[in-house]
């Protein structure tokens, strides 16, 4: 039985279409989920946001899991009776609504806020519990006004510059990317590789930022964010400490220096490599080195930093013809440019010590280079393995450092090379600096006018927002390897505001990670025309007290905003330094155990899904189908279902209200189902809080079993424990299943919505169990059940296990090896 039956059905069926219609109006008319702002309201003040959507067309699968975990969290905090903040926005700029504009001759607006208003309906739609007074665009000129004057601001304090280096280049979309929208080699929009070019770009200073982005983690430690996000972020920023060390090079007055995390080493070094790419190794290359140098280095602008450093991939290099000297021991080292060492780690320059380091090693074995082993850790002559020993020892063939432990012999060398002057201890860092430029029309144009005499002039803020011109559409912006904006010239020529002349405002725009980085600040305030936010509405609602949203975005939106907030904090524009006290990340929804795709045919059309069964049917399946941080396999779940658990549901909620009134003593009521409900209301306030919703769902569903046994077999609906079970059972339903909680709720005689500080508290006494049932087992099978105190001991529960005497038959003459005993729901007793 289908959802769309529900107009021939009786009044007591759950009618999920009649309903959406009756409660969205209903929602609209009565705004009930606006946070308030007067500063009287004394309710504890709650911030939930999800991750804001990206308008690339309806609301999919994805949505409806991620924005189903938010509305059950600040629904619950609505039923609590707190002040919440659910607000909801949309990242508006990016590629997809400009490659779209291309394909269809228009504007990237049209085809952006056309999808936006399309997905706003559907939330509305969904019953997402947010406050549509605060919706925000990014692509608004109101908001990236203030991207620009944030912008300005960073480079007012040195943490926006510019400067030429080797980019990340994407050949289809033809612009550059950061380091963290490289995946596995591929552009993350467009999976096509990503090749290495030398550019001129923008850069945030976040590595200015890397230590107290790695120290400020502690504050998010202790479950409130996943450990595997946290250490997604330590292994992005990558600190480690060890020696800059100074290698003289024949022929050239000024040394090179070379970053190591390992200079006990130092005597194992028997070569020196320079990155390819690097400036350095084209300084270093002997003249008659030049063309085999130049040709290899078009060969390694074709790869990724990822495929460069594969261990997979045969080393390749080149010899530079020059030598560097070994502070240390005064040897010869030959000098290479090869392609698994980068420009941008350390100095881009290493020192080789094969013996110690795969990567050297294999190249070694591969150009017939020496191979000494100076760290002696008990395994095979590498030489002879063609395995690198990496593990601490005890150092051998290194002079003074011979018979030291690792650590010692750290220590050691960084003071003999201090006293020599040719090095010193030294912290690295794998991050590297936030790439923002890009060269596409539809983002944030970058608010920098570019002078002949006075160089990088900022426009002043009371000339932004710098808008995007209005004529540029289809053709005029498709990908030429310099930003569309370029060829706008009456947009680009302007005055210079400093000394008048002729000057060009830059043509790149932000990245749109920068959009992403504060809008949860904008939320607060977001009609502010004065600045980006208002502190004050800042610090009374900050930091975000829950956040939902992909663990994908680990090293990427998360770290940016972390760093932006910390930038914020030392501007005194906000009062704390980490932006999300809580994250929720929630897992994939696929199809027969592959993620969902047009190409494979096992896509699943969220709005047929809901025209079929209804939202709340939908919402219920997502959230019941297990954790929120799981995967959700569609081809495993049952919607049908969930529909007619929400049929049995609303019919109790219906009876009840029907024999009964609110306000009824439930005192007199059966104590058994009166039982029943108080464990479900305390069992469903611990996994919400929890975030175990999908255990919640369960105790619901118990519930209504038992209220559903009480009408059938006991004194009926008109039981006053009836009406209470099925008041239960409308509030905590109305987390996941908002419709049909409403209605239950009005059908129960209730004005107001159900979301509103309906939430109860347990009674004590009714939780208080007389007895449990133990499980006893034998060899991992059930053998008998026993009645017991709840808070019967270990011994005494194992001693009444072993006195069983349909126990003692299963186990017969064979000897107990062990009892597992856990108190006081189950023994297992072991035996041989």
């Amino acid at each position: 039985m289908t959802a769309t039956d529900g107009h021939r059905m009786a009044s007591d069926v759950y009618d999920a279409h009649a309903l959406q219609e009756k409660w969205q109006a209903r929602w609209r008319a009565n705004n009930p989920f606006v946070a308030s702002e007067d500063p009287a309201d004394d309710r504890p003040r709650r911030y939930v946001v999800d991750m804001f959507a990206y308008p690339s067309g309806d609301l999919h699968m994805g949505h409806a899991e991620a924005f189903a975990i938010g509305d059950i969290i600040a629904r619950y905090w609505f039923q609590r009776g707190e002040n919440v903040l659910h607000p909801i926005g949309w990242d508006s700029f990016g590629l997809p609504a400009e490659n779209a504009a291309i394909k269809n001759g228009t504007h990237p607006a049209e085809w952006t806020y056309a999808n936006i208003e399309t997905q706003a309906q559907s939330f509305q739609r969904y019953g997402v519990s947010v406050d549509w007074t605060r919706r925000l665009h990014t692509s608004d000129p109101e908001y990236y006004r203030w991207n620009q004057w944030l912008f300005l601001r960073f480079f007012e304090r040195g943490l926006a510059y510019r400067k030429e280096g080797l980019v990340n280049w994407c050949p289809q979309d033809q612009t550059v990317l950061a380091n963290e929208q490289v995946v596995q080699g591929l552009c993350e929009r467009c999976d096509t590789p990503v090749v290495r070019r030398s550019l001129n770009q923008w850069y945030f200073k976040i590595t200015e930022y890397a230590d107290r982005l790695l120290d400020d983690m502690h504050q998010l430690e202790g479950g409130r964010w996943s450990e595997d996000v946290l250490t997604m972020q330590r292994n992005w920023i990558g600190r480690s400490y060890g020696a800059d060390v100074e290698f003289r090079i024949e022929g050239r007055d000024e040394p090179v220096t070379v970053y190591t995390t390992r200079p006990d080493t130092l005597y194992g070094a028997t070569f020196f490599v320079v990155a390819a790419d690097a400036a350095l190794a084209e300084e270093l290359c002997a003249p008659d080195r030049r063309d085999e140098l130049d040709t290899y280095r078009e060969q390694v602008a074709k790869l990724s930093d990822i495929e460069r450093q594969s261990t997979e991939r045969p080393k390749t290099g080149v010899f530079l013809g020059r030598y560097a000297t070994n502070p240390v021991n005064g040897e010869r080292l030959p000098i290479w440019a090869a392609d698994y060492v980068l420009a941008e780690y350390g100095h881009g320059a290493i020192m080789a010590v094969p013996a110690h380091d795969q990567r050297d090693l294999d190249f070694a074995l591969k150009f017939d280079l020496p191979v000494r082993n100076v760290v002696d850790t008990g395994d095979a002559d590498p030489a002879e393995t063609g395995v690198a020993t990496t593990g601490d020892g005890i150092l051998v063939n290194s002079g003074p450092l011979d018979g030291l432990t690792k650590d010692d012999a750290v220590e050691r060398i960084i003071g003999i090379l201090q006293e020599r002057g040719t090095g010193q201890g030294a912290v690295n860092y794998r991050l590297r600096d936030w790439l923002l430029s890009r060269q596409r029309f539809w983002g944030t144009p970058i608010p920098i006018i570019h002078c002949p005499d006075c160089g990088e002039v900022p426009v002043p803020d009371d000339q932004l927002p710098v808008r995007l011109p209005d004529n540029l559409k289809g053709a005029d912006l498709a990908p030429k390897g310099v930003s569309p904006l370029a060829a706008a010239t009456d947009w680009v020529n302007v005055s210079c505001p400093k000394c008048g002349g002729d000057a060009k405002r830059d043509t790149d725009t932000m990245d749109t990670f920068v959009d992403s980085s504060w809008y949860f600040l904008r939320y607060c305030s977001p009609n502010l025309d004065t600045a980006p936010f208002e502190k004050e509405r800042v610090d009374r609602w900050g930091p975000v007290d829950q956040y939902i949203g992909g663990k994908e975005h680990a090293t990427l939106h998360l770290l940016y905003a972390r760093f932006f907030v910390k930038v914020l904090y030392d501007m005194g524009m906000v009062g704390f330094t980490e932006p999300f006290a809580r994250l929720l990340n929630q897992g994939q929804v696929i199809n027969g155990g592959r993620a969902m795709s047009k190409s494979l045919g096992n896509g699943v059309d969220l709005g047929e899904e809901i025209e079929r069964y209804g939202v709340d049917a939908v919402r219920l399946t997502m959230i019941f189908a297990g954790p929120p941080e799981d995967d959700i396999d569609w081809a495993d779940v049952s919607p049908g279902a969930s529909l007619k658990f929400l049929n049995r549901a609303f019919r109790v909620m219906v009876q009840a209200g029907a024999a009964t009134q609110p306000g009824t003593d439930p005192s007199t009521g059966d104590l058994t189902l009166r039982k029943a409900t108080h464990h479900a209301l305390d069992q469903v306030t611990k996994a919400v809080e929890a975030y175990r919703f999908n255990v919640a769902v369960a105790r619901i569903m118990e519930l209504v079993t038992a209220a559903r046994k009480t009408i059938d077999s006991g004194p009926g609906a008109a039981d006053p424990a009836v009406r209470e079970a099925a008041e239960v059972v409308a509030i905590t339903l109305s987390l996941v299943a908002p419709y049909v909680a409403e209605e239950g709720w009005e059908r129960l005689g209730h004005t107001g919505s159900v979301t509103i500080g309906n939430w109860r508290t347990p009674d004590p006494a009714l939780l208080v169990q007389e007895s449990v049932t133990c499980v006893v087992q034998v060899a991992n099978k059930v053998r008998d059940k026993l009645e017991v105190s709840p808070d019967i001991s270990e011994e005494e529960l194992q001693r009444r296990a072993l006195a069983s005497e349909r126990v003692q038959g299963f186990i017969g003459d064979r000897e107990i090896r062990k009892v597992v005993v856990r108190p006081p729901k189950l023994v297992n007793i072991v035996v041989g």
